[in-house]
């Protein structure tokens, strides 16, 4: 019996194989490598992809994250709201940038509890960072409106969310910046690491423009301390190649989701919820149960894999020992990080592997 992956891209490769190959040859014939047409080209159909003005290309998600706080200003001092059961990589950003993250609970969909936004703000509070989990927008219309209220940058950390909307609205583009990563197991997904920004705003696409090419704008004339992070001409050639069918992709992976939501019934395992007005693109599907090690043990037995998506909170990360949290401090965040697993979802799962993941799941 073939194990069943949590993820598997060579089927993603192999679907548009030729498409694939023709885009590397020509950036290898074309003795072009790094900022050329082919990013010009990505950034252009991701832009109006997303009903964004400009996009910026990037080498990862991390990177256009900390891109985009250099650029909004954060810094030493200053704090920014983002919620505590998060990728370590979103606090990170804050983090490199100097400033310090101020942590609020999830709601019942995994995103930011917006309720709890605003007693976190004080006179240092300088953004709110928000982060589309899973594949599922935040409730982004009063986010914006509480930032524009207390007139805080709005950064989106788009990773996980490519092709997700907000009642009809990309997300990404309800804030000043929005941040995705193209690493391969993305819905958009390059073949190596890969990251962009969007925006509305010229002085943002231009300074990020600058700082991700050493904070240069005309070669060897540097106007600030910037660095290298730049996305090179055959990713971004594959990128296209994979944006051209991207709500084709899309489209399977809600198939699948609606068969699991529909099929799997256990009263031991939690199914997601969808947000109304959230269209749910599911980079991951992730499920809730009590006694996950026992689930994870017995579906390995079954010849299937799974992964959980985040098992230590960045606040009990030894990373941010520093910041003086304790266990205890975000309970809904910690109950999340013990009960969450991810099964199963990817481009190509099979109707077989789905019902295997199915009665396996219905039968534990």
């Amino acid at each position: 019996m073939d194990r069943i992956m949590t993820n598997c891209l060579d089927k993603g490769f192999y679907k548009f194989q030729k498409e694939f190959e023709d885009a590397a040859v020509r950036v290898l014939r074309s003795g072009w490598y790094i900022m050329g047409q082919e990013l010009e080209r990505f950034e252009g159909e991701f832009a109006d992809y997303l009903s964004a003005k400009y996009c910026v290309g990037t080498a990862s998600g991390l990177d256009a994250l900390i891109l985009a706080c250099r650029a909004v200003g954060l810094q030493e001092g200053d704090q920014v709201i983002v919620q505590a059961n998060t990728y370590i990589a979103t606090v990170m950003a804050i983090t490199i940038a100097g400033a310090t993250p101020v942590f609020v609970e999830p709601d019942e969909y995994f995103q930011i509890d917006v309720d709890k936004i605003e007693e976190k703000i004080t006179d240092k509070t300088k953004a709110v960072m928000v982060v589309h989990l899973y594949g599922q927008a935040a409730k982004m219309d009063r986010i914006t409106e509480i930032c524009r209220k207390h007139d805080l940058r709005l950064i989106e950390d788009c990773a996980q969310s490519h092709g997700a909307d907000y009642q009809g609205r990309m997300t990404g583009t309800f804030g000043d910046i929005g941040c995705f990563s193209f690493y391969p197991t993305k819905n958009l997904g390059a073949f190596g690491d890969g990251g962009a920004i969007v925006t509305d705003r010229e002085e943002y696409r231009d300074q990020i423009r600058m700082l991700r090419n050493y904070g240069s704008k005309v070669r060897y004339y540097n106007e600030e301390v910037g660095m290298n992070s730049r996305l090179d001409e055959i990713q971004a050639a594959l990128l296209s190649v994979r944006l051209k069918h991207l709500p084709q992709l899309t489209e399977e992976r809600r198939e699948i989701a609606e068969r699991y939501l529909r099929e799997i019934r256990n009263e031991k395992i939690l199914l997601p919820e969808c947000r109304e007005g959230a269209g749910h693109v599911y980079h991951q599907f992730v499920i809730r149960c009590k006694e996950r090690q026992v689930l994870i043990e017995y579906l390995k037995e079954q010849g299937i894999d799974t992964i959980i998506h985040y098992p230590i909170p960045p606040h009990l990360s030894k990373a941010y020992a520093y910041l003086g949290c304790h266990k205890g401090d975000y309970p809904i965040t910690e109950t999340y990080a013990d009960e969450v697993l991810s099964i199963p979802m990817y481009n190509g799962l099979t109707t077989a592997e789905q019902e295997r993941v199915i009665n396996a799941l219905n039968q534990f």
